[in-house]
């Protein structure tokens, strides 16, 4: 039987909004949103990864579970892994990696993406949405991703780069990348132990 699992990175030093997994939505801190829609997609366990004593607390509190990681890491995937390394014992055969600020993500992606895993279709898996408007290809706030097929409803294409800036405004197979990953066990341990590249930088 395949073993899943899904690890929120969450931290409270974000730069662009510090405080942001505590942020209040319908009177529910962001982090809580995130936690309960990935426990309803029922795939596996569901852990979140922080360096931060509240946002531990605050999980335990609403009874879930988190793990006080480093506060050393580069990138939520190095947080990821320091759990999937030392509480899960490597032993979960796919790791699915949700950012903590998705808190209208529709749980049933997941399952989605999951299953597109399972298949043994790819090492490493993500999501992606339409364009709303062409203003959004040249916002840097968006990250971008392009593919090399028009991808549809449960469909999945390779991807072929992944940008936030560009010159070009074109809106071929380019879609907006929703913040999700999912990794095979042998994909995660290879991916973590290359050298950041200056695009990730």
């Amino acid at each position: 039987m395949t073993r899943i699992a899904i690890i929120i990175p969450s931290r409270l030093s974000a730069q662009r909004l510090p405080n942001k997994p505590l942020k209040l939505i319908n009177k529910k801190e962001m982090i809580l949103h995130v936690y309960d829609l990935a426990s309803k997609a029922e795939i596996g366990e569901v852990i979140v990864a922080t360096p931060d004593q509240k946002i531990f607390d605050l999980l335990k509190k609403h009874g879930g579970k988190a793990v006080i990681t480093s506060n050393k890491h580069k990138n939520g995937t190095d947080r990821i892994f320091e759990v999937f390394e030392k509480t899960l014992k490597k032993e979960p055969d796919i790791i699915v990696n949700l950012q903590g600020d998705m808190p209208n993500l529709n749980f049933s992606v997941i399952k989605e993406l999951v299953n597109h895993m399972k298949a043994n279709k790819c090492d490493i898996g993500t999501l992606a949405s339409k364009i709303g408007d062409r203003e959004e290809i040249t916002d840097p706030n968006i990250c971008k991703v392009v593919s090399e097929k028009d991808i549809k409803i449960n469909k999945f294409a390779q991807a072929l780069d992944f940008y936030r800036t560009s010159k070009e405004k074109t809106v071929n197979f380019t879609y907006h990348h929703i913040g999700i990953y999912a990794f095979t066990k042998e994909a995660l341990i290879r991916y973590v132990s290359l050298k950041r590249t200056n695009l990730e930088m």
